[in-house]
């Protein structure tokens, strides 16, 4: 993937809103600002994913979570409609804050817009990039946090979290997703999933 000065200086800006998050994630023994270490974590699936992934792409994966922790969860109500409520307002909101950003490190507005567009989830399944940042936060899931999230729910709840992600992804993502390793718990409810 290709650098530009800008699109340095864009990162360091997200990384530098993104370190202020009070929520610490350990891992390998050290502790991470939570979507400090989410950002990175895209941007190195993306890397492997997608080599020549066009620059607008590249930034969006790297703000997707950007200040994630401004809009808690538990201020909404905790039901389907207050979940699907609060994935759509913080849409929104990164789009924002990732706009101020990009103004700030000297990205144009059609850059601006181009991420904004992806941000907002555009087109999924029909735009090329809308499709491949969903696989990479589908990856980027199966990689890091379903293992943990096993640990937080039952089979048939995992099955139906399964589910919804293999939906969401293309048939290039389904292929890196399945090369990916997991535990015996783990791997047996993916078959299940995808048998069903």
């Amino acid at each position: 993937m290709g650098t530009s000065n800008k699109l340095l200086e864009a990162f360091r800006l997200f990384d530098e809103a993104n370190a202020q998050d009070p929520n610490k994630e350990t891992f390998e023994g050290k502790a991470y600002a939570k979507e400090l270490l989410y950002a990175q974590r895209m941007t190195d699936t993306l890397a492997k994913f997608e080599p020549n992934a066009p620059e607008a792409l590249q930034l969006t994966v790297r703000c997707q979570h950007i200040c994630r922790w401004e809009i808690p969860r538990e201020t909404y109500e905790m039901d389907r409609v207050g979940y699907l409520k609060w994935r759509q307002d913080l849409k929104t909101f990164h789009a924002q804050k990732a706009s101020m950003l990009l103004q700030k490190a000297g990205y144009d507005q059609e850059t601006i817009d181009r991420v904004t567009f992806l941000l907002l989830k555009k087109q999924l399944k029909k735009d090329r990039d809308t499709q491949t940042l969903e696989d990479v936060i589908c990856l980027v899931f199966l990689e890091y946090y379903y293992e943990p999230f096993l640990a937080k729910h039952d089979d048939d709840k995992m099955v139906s979290i399964l589910q919804k992600t293999w939906h969401k992804m293309s048939p290039k993502g389904h292929e890196a997703a399945l090369a990916l390793s997991f535990s015996e718990r783990g791997s047996a409810l993916i078959s299940k999933a995808l048998s069903n």
